[in-house]
């Protein structure tokens, strides 16, 4: 899957979400699929603005709608082309390290995964999807190592 979702900043500044509708409802039709959803985004800054994309309000804020509507979509980013890391960015406080990266608040980053963790678990359950490789390989890119006893508990 190589879908991708143009954002532009009307679309932000407006929190509309009519972009990502299309994606979403073909998403669902396979919620097997592999992941491979990508954002790009134009929103205009001054040239003498130094922030990220994840540190504009707009555009966070955006993404922050767009989660509560969809709490499933981390599992269908491009995670290998960095867009769960960058998702992530848009919904935990961090801060961004020329030679480092992103660099997630600990205890943040800790509390939305297990969050996600249990919705997504939930989720794919609902749908017949089998087993929790994909969870377990969605907390490996963030850092985290899930144990299978800990999923015989939920």
């Amino acid at each position: 899957m190589a879908a991708v979702i143009s954002l532009d900043q009307n679309a932000l500044e407006q929190l509309d979400l009519t972009p990502a509708l299309e994606v979403m409802d073909a998403l669902m039709a396979d919620p097997a699929g592999e992941p491979g959803l990508r954002f790009e985004i134009d929103f205009q800054r001054e040239d003498t603005d130094p922030r990220e994309l994840s540190e504009i309000p707009e555009v966070r804020l955006w993404f922050v709608r767009l989660d509560a509507a969809y709490p499933w979509l981390p599992l269908y980013l491009d995670w290998q082309g960095g867009e769960l890391a960058r998702y992530v960015a848009m919904l935990i406080p961090h801060q961004f390290h020329p030679t480092e990266g992103i660099q997630y608040n600990p205890e943040s980053l800790e509390i939305w995964v297990m969050a996600k963790v249990f919705v997504l678990h939930r989720w794919l359950g609902d749908r017949g999807i089998v087993g929790n490789a994909r969870l377990k390989a969605m907390t490996q890119m963030l850092g985290y190592e899930l144990d299978d006893a800990f999923f015989a508990i939920l």
